[in-house]
């Protein structure tokens, strides 16, 4: 019968669909038992969590229909903090009891068919015991189908709108319904989740995707029990998880479990009654946010008066960061910002008018108030300096901080709008533009969580945008560009694009800059837009037609959209076609260096990359350093999703030595996110033409008239834009432009004015008398640094929190005091401070205490249950230091002396910990280590002591202890532990400076449980470096001292004596050890063999001739038979002989045996590995200069060659003359011994002979270092190095020599030696191994034999661009060959021969020509400045231009022109002279506005301008650097023109624009590219007027008709060149002619157009076709015309 009634009822239910939900029947009060446990922490137990309990009685019950009350009965709050799951939960009796009122008061809530609905409560229950409410209803919301067991909705509850499965089943015998659901809380349509300061942070999609950095999800499980009107929840169980790692989720993750119970217990009659007040909406079932987003999660105040807390606060950081920061102090700054938090704006106001006159308090106070991150922060600001109470310096500081500090909402938004439109912010530049830019931010921030974000907040300035480009305001516009491109909002596209010069806006007028910055604005737009920005991107960068650094920095735009597969081979099929190759190397370079990138955020597009370079020609990655390159680089560890990049952009447009623009950004990856931390972009536009050029060029308009005179002749001429001399630089923070300035050449001759002018002089006169009188002062600067949050609700309704913080407080205290001899007059002149002997005494004390906390756990303004995990950082580091100056003695003493040291130097730890606390009883707070400290058991405590004794640190110094300790427990028994633990201490000894150094490092983490990232850094660190003065070595100070000048000798403590005797006595006791020997040593090792080789080299003299004989004999073998040939038993022995010494030399260097052969293979992956010996021998110029040397020189020098013989006569000069300048470094000791270094510098003029000692000073120690170098003749110069005892111990050859290797100059350095410490050859090989591959790309391997125990680099200079690198040692030749270089060789001048006599010019002349850009004419061929050949047929008689000023300022011009008897005349305009150069006979002819000057006379020097010219080998040269033209060499069958490099891309005519694009080399003077040089050569004639023209040209350009009708589209045409084509004149008729092929135009043959008069603009029309026109080249005219 039961099962009956069962049956009928479940049928009765499913027939109602409204009363399939849960029940709570009218008149009648539902009893709950109800449980909610939150705890956090590691989930494994034994380790500490952190947590709190809810239990009470839960009663509900009808109030109207569809609406019922809720009321807690006897609430309880615990709290717990300690080792899962032994310890018990705490109960927080007094917390009870202060929210009790609270919980025990009734609410009322809509309930309809499962689904809660409005909320109501009275106003006395705060915004977090309603959340406690929603907890609990979040329990009773059910969605349940009559007609699915199984599916899946979007479900509203407390955290949101998340996925939620159903599964519903029925126990008929129980008679209940049983219901599972669980929320996804990663899958939610609306998810409640609140962020703080990670708006400047971009999502890494891909690192999500991969491994989630949070998780949640939360299974509730439900008995159901059906009643008459519904269902009755008899049971419910909620179990919720939120896991969080910083890495990937296989190392490892903390977790946040909450759980729930809701036991149905009676029914009573008594109904649920409301308290007498109004309830009102207090919103729905979603979590409401309140005081937890303004409550830090690291420390918990009970605030009760305000200002007298602010004043304590400050009193105690004032006073207690004087001499050095407190190791609190950051937490204290954390707690005077969360007590600020908490005040009015009146009480900030009193905290102001209190402590404003008291410096100190006043820098706490303003550092401060922008963390507060409210409105009240700006308007504090704002007020403030309105009424003159901050500086302009303050309220830049001030505003940067909070406009980055302060959340963003509307009424911020607003207030920040109100005070860039104040008129005392407007008057002053630097806050218009901090809060301007600061307006974008604010709008960027504010967006960064809205789906859709308002456009009339960035509205204002669109407008002032529009404004600012009708009336033309330059700097208006980049400023408000620059705003939009902070703000990043989508709406902001339009405007921006009318700004780009596409689609033919009106934009086109304005400067390149405001282009370059409306592109770089829209890169925080592309983080959003990424479609639109890609499409606008290309189109920009297809556009030919625009600047090329404009369509590189649309390349960068491009690339951070993140482009697919598809768009980026677009991008290579563009650069394969591409002409300018500027953008081509730009482009080829980006996408090559993102190849290389493993970063997860950029795998797509790495990937991309990686299939489009194939595409590409792979010489574009051989292109100069004088190209645009972008390069890319980082690390990222994909476990640890941790990582750094940086970027560089190289963007020239001409290919000078100085870029237009750099750009540097340095990002960062942490935690699946990824941020743009720094970027620093520079543009040096003009900048370096401004500085090089003759300024008096400008206003010279006599010569700019003859110049466009002479040029109109020329069709349709068109100037180049001059270059507007500006630098420009802009610094981004997280991706937000902070600051902006722009330097033209008149703010810098301001910048030079002042630091000239007398208020500088004024200033450094109040310092020096400072310091005479005293000056001590104190800095203190406060940052919080790092606010990170995250904050989302848990099922019981309690927020949980995710937060990083740092803070930082750094001070230094200074103190100085200054004295001079004699003392200065009252009036002194700062050139006084040259003949006085000053001294200066300083301490300086600087400290930094840095507090980093990472937090996660339940976060409220009354109670905190959380795992926290805190690294300090403190640091000191004292001196006080002496310096002593007199100038006209030569002397400089510099002192450190003893300054009390703290303990600790530097001191990091970190530790983990579980900490409980409420607001009412906040002495109770439990404070709980992560790892409890009976996990540890005790491990043995062993001391050892070892020294490290190598034979490189026993030849520096004998005083360098190192102690080694493991430090654990005192029990002698060893037992392995059962966590990880870690504790080492090392020490070392400085004898020297009286200190001893230890590093000690200890931890303790959980990696026994999982030996995994997270784990590792759970427990506790710790890192601490400390010196000590070592006992019974008392060092009173610590001295350096130089003496320049006669009084060296005096300075020098220990006496120094190297005679030759010593040398002489331990040679023959070095040969008799080795007779003795000799028989042991037969069947030695390849290591003694070598040992008694270097001793036996040893013993050799040490003459560079001897020498170079025996490293040239086994090479000049090599050339002359076959490398695999042994022809005699004695070049056997000198193979073998050259083995064994490379086997003990370098072995260990270059890999003489078994690591032979891995070398080879390391060049043969490099390259061919063909073997080669290179074609010519170094010869030696100073063997030829001596032959012509005069006899005094031979005489003064016995052996020019020698080394050897010149330090025989005198093996110390310090016997015969003074030392030119001692140094000496000591420690002056208590007990008076003498430890340091002195070093002596000894010049023997007339021998070009140099010496330097130095030597220990300590009385039993005979170490020295001794360098003794001579200048042998004027291309030889040779030192010998020695060190160890008395310099004997190891000792070097090294010889540089210039010569020549074939005809070309060369430079050779060589290094020999007998014995190398062990040290070297260790770190020498390591070095070498670890040689890139890609490094050694290009290198070839040689096949000559090599000296052993010497090492050579040869460098030729096979041209002034180009080396050729010959690199020797024992075992290896490896050749680099044709090594281009960015910058010419000044290979003339190293010879002597500049044309300038002044140091200034002289320089000034070099870097001219360094990267100056050559055009050149040989045999009928003329190079470009591009280095591009062809055949120029030159008409007869008429003037070509070469090259020419294409700007406005036409600062020079040259011409040439061909004669009747085929030689050339070279015409140079400059400044206010003509200067024709031509042969005549056998000479060279120089005229000067038309006189002639005798070869004689020269050199010319300009009376007024650094204008010169002089005999230069066979010919003329004219030097003109000030005015670009470098050079103009002339002699009977070539010429030569070079131009600086500050004129590339400005130049014009047959050489060239000198811009390194040689794909478009060809631009007629109206700017038209032209494919045929003929065509272009004779675009740059200068044809005659008329045929009575006395320059004797008879030609003119035209444009010609093409003979022949074509039929173009159906129709038949007549074509006329759109090229000038040169032409006889009228009257004239040609004698010799050449075809051109030209670029034809064309016209229906019946066009209106087509007539003569119609055609006057034939040369702007487009190119149809192309064909052969005649040219002439010569003419004769009749006589009439003559």
């Amino acid at each position: 019968m039961r099962v009956v009634v069962f049956a009928l009822t479940l049928a009765l239910v499913a027939g109602q669909h409204h009363s399939f939900a849960p029940e709570f029947a009218a008149g009648k009060t539902y009893v709950y038992k109800y449980e909610a446990w939150l705890l956090g922490g590691l989930p494994e137990e034994g380790l500490a969590k952190a947590g709190l309990k809810v239990t009470s009685k839960v009663l509900i019950s009808a109030a109207a229909q569809n609406y019922y009350m809720l009321k807690l009965v006897e609430p309880e709050l615990y709290e717990y903090s300690g080792v899962w799951p032994q310890d018990p939960v705490i109960p927080a009796t007094k917390l009870t009891s202060a929210l009790a009122a609270q919980l025990m008061t009734p609410i009322k809530f809509e309930y309809a068919n499962g689904v809660v609905g409005k909320m109501f409560a009275p106003e006395g229950i705060s915004t977090m015991v309603l959340n406690v409410y929603r907890g609990i209803l979040n329990v009773l919301q059910l969605n349940i189908k009559k007609t699915q067991n199984v599916y899946e909705l979007q479900e509203a509850g407390a955290q949101g709108v998340c996925k939620t499965l159903y599964a519903i089943t029925e126990d008929e015998k129980a008679e209940r319904i049983l219901l599972t659901k669980t929320r996804d809380l990663n899958h939610c349509q609306e998810k409640i989740m609140k962020d703080m300061g990670l708006a400047y942070t971009q999502t890494c999609t891909k690192c999500q995707q991969d491994s989630k950095n949070l998780r949640g999800a939360t299974a509730y499980k439900y008995t159901l029990k059906p009643v008459a009107g519904g269902i009755l929840i008899l049971e419910a169980a909620v179990n919720e998880l939120i896991r969080f790692s910083p890495f990937t989720e296989m190392n490892g993750a903390a977790q946040m479990q909450t759980k729930q119970s809701l036991v149905f217990l009676e029914i009573q009659r008594a109904p649920v009654v409301p308290i007498e007040a109004q309830y009102l909406h207090r919103g729905s079932l979603k979590y409401e946010f309140s005081s937890e987003l303004l409550q830090t999660p690291i420390q918990l105040i009970k605030i009760n008066n305000v200002q007298a807390q602010i004043a304590e606060i400050l009193n105690h950081l004032v006073a207690h960061n004087v001499e050095r920061v407190h190791e609190d102090a950051p937490l204290k700054f954390l707690e005077l910002i969360q007590v600020l938090r908490a005040a009015r704006y009146e009480d900030l106001e009193m905290l102001w008018s209190q402590y404003r006159t008291k410096p100190a308090y006043r820098q706490w106070i303003l550092d401060a108030i922008p963390a507060i991150g409210t409105s009240a922060a700006l308007r504090f600001i704002k007020e403030k300096f309105l009424v003159d109470d901050m500086t302009v310096a303050e309220t830049a500081q001030a505003l940067i901080a909070s406009i980055h500090m302060v959340t963003a909402n509307t009424e911020v938004i607003k207030l920040v709008e109100a005070l860039a439109v104040n008129s005392k912010i407007v008057e002053s530049p630097v806050l218009r533009e901090i809060v301007l830019l600061g307006y974008g931010t604010m709008i960027s921030k504010y967006c960064f969580e809205m789906a859709v974000c308002p456009a009339e907040l960035i509205k204002p300035i669109q407008d002032l945008l529009a404004e600012a480009v009708a009336k033309d305001e330059t700097q208006d516009i980049i400023l408000l560009l620059k705003v939009l491109g902070n703000a990043g909002h989508p709406s902001s596209l339009k405007p921006i694009t009318k700004i780009l010069p596409i689609h033919g806006t009106a934009a086109a007028s304005l400067p390149m800059r405001v282009h370059a910055d409306a592109i770089m604005a829209l890169r925080n737009i592309a983080k959003k837009e990424p479609r639109m920005i890609q499409e606008l991107a290309l189109q920009v960068y297809m556009d030919k037609a625009l600047h090329p650094e404009l369509r590189m920095l649309a390349c960068i735009l491009l690339f951070e959209t993140r482009p697919a597969l598809a768009l980026v081979t677009t991008l290579a099929n563009i650069v394969k076609t591409e002409e300018n190759l500027q953008v081509a190397s730009f482009t080829y370079s980006h996408m090559k260096s993102l190849t290389r990138s493993t970063a997860a955020i950029h795998a797509s597009v790495a990937a991309a990359c990686n299939i489009a370079i194939k595409i590409l020609n792979p010489k574009l990655n051989r292109l100069s350093l004088r190209f645009s390159k972008a390069i890319h680089m980082d690390v990222y560890n994909n476990p640890l999703m941790l990582g750094a990049a940086a970027s560089t952009f190289y963007i020239n447009d001409v290919a000078t030595i100085l870029p237009r623009s750099v750009v540097a950004k340095t990002s960062a990856y942490f935690a699946g996110a990824a941020a743009d931390i720094l970027e620093v972009g520079v543009r040096t536009e003009g900048l370096q033409e401004a500085l090089l050029k003759n300024p008096a060029l400008i206003d010279d308009a006599d010569r700019i008239t003859k110049m466009k005179r002479i040029i109109k002749a020329l069709s349709e001429w068109r100037a180049h834009p001059s270059r507007q001399p500006l630098a420009s630089v802009y610094v981004k923070f997280f991706g937000q432009e902070i600051a902006f300035a722009n330097f033209d050449k008149a703010m810098i001759d301001q910048a030079i004015a002042f630091a000239t002018g007398p208020s500088l002089q004024t200033l450094g006169k109040n310092a020096v008398r400072d310091l005479l009188s005293g000056a001590s002062f104190h800095f203190t600067k406060p940052l919080l640094a790092t606010e990170m949050r995250r904050i989302l609700p848990t099922a019981a309704g309690l927020p949980m929190e995710l937060s990083l913080y740092t803070a930082a407080v750094a001070a230094a205290a200074v103190q100085c005091k200054a004295t001079t001899t004699p003392a200065l007059p009252e009036n002194f002149h700062l050139s006084h401070l040259l003949k006085t002997d000053i001294q200066l005494e300083t301490e300086i004390r600087p400290s930094i205490a840095v507090n980093t906390f990472a937090v996660m756990g339940v976060n409220t303004a009354i109670l905190q249950a959380a795992l926290l995990s805190r690294a300090k950082l403190n640091s000191i580091v004292p001196a006080k230091i002496a310096t002593r100056l007199d100038i006209t003695e030569g002397h400089f003493k510099i002192e450190v002396l003893p300054v009390s040291v703290p303990e600790h130097v530097a001191a990091v730890h970190v530790e983990t910990f579980a900490v409980a606390r409420n607001i009412e009883d906040l002495s109770a707070a439990k404070i709980t280590p992560l790892i409890p400290a009976k996990v540890f058991e005790p491990i043995s405590r062993e001391i050892l002591t070892s020294k490290f004794a190598s034979s490189a640190a026993a030849s520096l110094s004998n005083s360098a202890e190192i102690i080694h300790q493991d430090v654990a427990a005192a029990e002698p028994a060893i037992v392995k532990p059962k966590a990880a633990q870690f504790e080492k201490k090392y020490c070392a000894k400085a004898a020297a400076i009286g200190l001893k150094g230890c590093f000690k490092i200890a931890t303790e983490n959980a990696a026994f449980i999982r030996d995994i990232a997270l784990y590792k850094l759970a427990g506790r660190h710790s890192v601490v470096l400390s010196w000590k003065p070592i006992e019974g070595e008392v060092i009173e100070r610590l001295e350096m001292e130089v003496q320049v000048g006669p009084k060296a000798a005096e300075k020098l403590i220990k006496q120094i004596n190297l005679s030759e005797e010593e040398i002489a006595e331990g040679r023959p006791v070095l040969m008799k050890l080795k007779k003795i020997l000799a028989p042991r040593l037969k069947n030695a090792t390849s290591r003694s063999s070598s040992s008694s080789s270097s001793s036996t080299y040893r013993s050799s003299s040490w003459s560079s001739s001897s020498s170079s004989s025996r490293a040239a004999a086994p090479t000049s073998r090599l050339h002359s038979r076959s490398s695999s040939s042994r022809s005699s038993g004695s070049s056997a022995s000198v193979s073998r002989s050259s083995r064994s010494s490379s086997a003990s030399s370098l072995e260990s260097l270059f890999s003489a045996s078994s690591s032979s052969s891995r070398s080879s293979a390391r060049f043969s992956k490099v390259s061919t590995y063909k073997k080669v010996i290179y074609p010519h021998k170094f010869q030696k110029n100073h063997k030829k200069q001596a032959q012509a040397t005069s006899a005094v020189l031979s005489r003064s020098r016995s052996s020019a060659s020698s080394f050897e013989a010149i330090r025989r006569q005198n093996k110390f000069l310090g016997n015969q003359v003074a030392p030119t300048f001692a140094i000496i470094f000591r420690a002056v000791r208590a007990d008076k011994k003498v430890f340091g270094y002195q070093l002596a510098f000894y010049l023997d003029k007339p021998n070009a002979r140099v010496q330097i000692i130095l030597a220990a000073l300590a009385a039993d120690n005979n170490w020295k270092f001794c360098a003794d170098g001579a200048l042998l003749s004027k291309h030889k110069v040779t030192a010998r190095i020695g060190w160890g005892a008395e310099c004997k111990q190891y000792d070097t050859m090294v010889t540089a020599e210039a010569g020549l290797v074939g005809p070309s100059p060369a430079a050779r350095l060589r290094v020999a030696w007998n014995e190398l410490p062990s040290a070297f050859k260790y770190y020498a090989k390591k070095v070498y191994d670890n040689i890139p591959a890609y490094m050694l790309a290009g290198w070839t391997q040689g096949k000559d034999e090599n000296s052993a125990k010497q090492l050579s680099l040869t460098v030729v200079a096979t041209s002034d661009r180009t080396l050729d690198l010959i690199w020797k040692t024992p075992t290896h030749t490896v050749y680099k060959l044709a090594l281009h270089l960015p910058i010419a060789l000044p290979l003339d001048e190293i010879k002597g021969l500049t044309p300038f006599d002044g140091l200034a010019d002289n320089t000034h002349y070099l870097f001219a020509k360094a990267g100056a850009a050559e055009c050149s004419f040989v045999s009928d061929t003329l190079t470009t400045f591009n280095s591009r050949r062809y055949k120029n047929e030159m008409p007869v008689s008429c003037y070509q231009v070469l090259a020419q000023d294409c700007t406005s300022e036409l600062k020079f011009m040259v011409l040439l022109k061909k004669d009747h008897v085929e030689q050339n005349h070279i015409n140079v305009k400059i400044a206010d002279i003509d200067i024709d150069l031509y042969p005549k006979n056998t000479d060279v002819i120089v005229k000067v506005n038309g006189m002639e000057i005798p070869i004689n006379n020269l050199p010319y020097q300009h009376p007024t301008a650094k204008i010169q010219i002089r005999p230069k080998g066979e010919g003329i040269s004219v030097y003109a650097p000030t005015h670009g033209l470098h050079e103009v060499y002339f002699d009977m069958n070539s010429w030569r023109i070079k131009v600086v490099d500050w004129m590339r891309g400005q130049t014009c005519g047959l050489c060239g624009k000198a811009d390194g694009e040689v794909r478009q080399e060809y631009v007629t003077p109206n700017g038209r590219l032209t494919k045929n040089a003929a065509s272009f050569t004779h675009s740059w004639v200068l044809p005659a007027e008329s045929c009575r023209d006395t320059t004797e040209c008879r030609m003119k350009l035209e444009s010609v008709q093409l003979e022949k009708q074509v039929d173009i589209h159906g129709q038949e045409s007549k074509c006329y060149s759109v090229e000038p084509v040169l032409r006889c004149l009228p009257g004239c008729f040609p004698v010799k002619t050449t075809a051109v092929t030209v670029g034809f135009h064309c016209l229906p043959t019946d066009s209106a157009l087509n007539h003569p008069e119609s055609l006057s603009n034939i040369y702007n029309n487009s190119v149809d076709l192309r064909d052969t026109a005649e040219a002439h080249l010569a003419c004769s005219c009749t006589a009439q015309c003559a």
